[in-house]
């Protein structure tokens, strides 16, 4: 029986660890080839350890294990020609592009008179601006392929004003913003365009050792419901998430575009 995206190529950035390992690894369980990039270097600012070159040998050793093929590079999704000479590269190595997953983010807890000019900055730069450079560089792969699939990677945060993450809220609604005029544009061209709003996930970004959170709550008290999902659970598995990502890729949505999905267990509904 043929996989939900057999015989597609699906480019994942952030594709090292976490959700975007997760992704990677959901699209070719279902028949996805895979072209995936990561920074693998820490980044200044953020709270939790970044990815590593062994975290990104450990997602092509788990995609090629069920036998499909992924062209991995390193590659920061800030810079634009990097970025490109790696997407273009492995398209001209895999064929064609059919999916593509902007992943790729940061995260940097702080109080908004907390938040420096350098995390604002390069929240901006890496949430928006590099999502940005991800969809802008892929379309015209997905145009000579006659359409495809797109997958922003929101937030929770791009719906609601969660607290304490004022440049990540501003990023992750801009990035619905992209995802509404990328769907209008390209739709010409049977691409759909669809963003992706996760609760908390179980991940390295997820569970920081010493979380941040905790003493501003303290602080602030009132604002700690906020963050509370509906469900009863507290963070989501990225396994949750790559199933929307698979739905949204494959043909079952064919007929969704420009629309925002959120599998946030009900966290913005408060």
């Amino acid at each position: 029986m043929a996989g939900r995206v057999e015989g597609k190529v699906a480019f994942v950035t952030g594709a090292a660890r976490g959700q975007g390992r997760s992704h990677a690894v959901r699209l070719a369980e279902e028949g996805a080839d895979i072209i995936a990039v990561d920074l693998v270097e820490q980044m200044p600012n953020v709270q939790y350890p970044s990815a590593t070159q062994a975290d990104l040998d450990e997602t092509v050793r788990q995609v090629e294990a069920l036998d499909r093929r992924i062209i991995a590079s390193k590659a920061d999704i800030r810079d634009r020609a990097a970025l490109k000479t790696a997407l273009d590269a492995g398209v001209a190595e895999l064929g064609h592009l059919d999916i593509v997953v902007a992943n790729a983010g940061i995260c940097v807890i702080a109080g908004w008179d907390e938040t420096t000019e350098d995390i604002w900055n390069q929240t901006i730069d890496t949430n928006l601006t590099g999502t940005w450079n991800t969809v802008s560089l892929a379309a015209p792969h997905l145009i000579a392929a006659g359409g495809g699939s797109m997958i922003l990677t929101s937030s929770a945060a791009g719906i609601k004003g969660l607290p304490f993450l004022s440049a990540y809220v501003a990023a992750k609604h801009g990035v619905v913003g992209l995802m509404r005029a990328f769907a209008t544009e390209l739709s010409e061209y049977d691409i759909r365009v669809n963003t992706l709003h996760p609760t908390g996930v179980d991940t390295p970004m997820g569970d920081m050792a010493d979380n941040p959170f905790g003493p501003l709550l303290e602080r602030h008290p009132k604002l700690g419901g906020m963050l509370v999902n509906l469900l009863p659970i507290e963070v989501t598995q990225p396994r949750d998430q790559s199933n929307a990502v698979l739905f949204l890729a494959s043909d079952e949505a064919r007929y969704i575009t420009s629309t925002e999905l959120t599998v946030d267990a009900g966290n913005t509904q408060y």
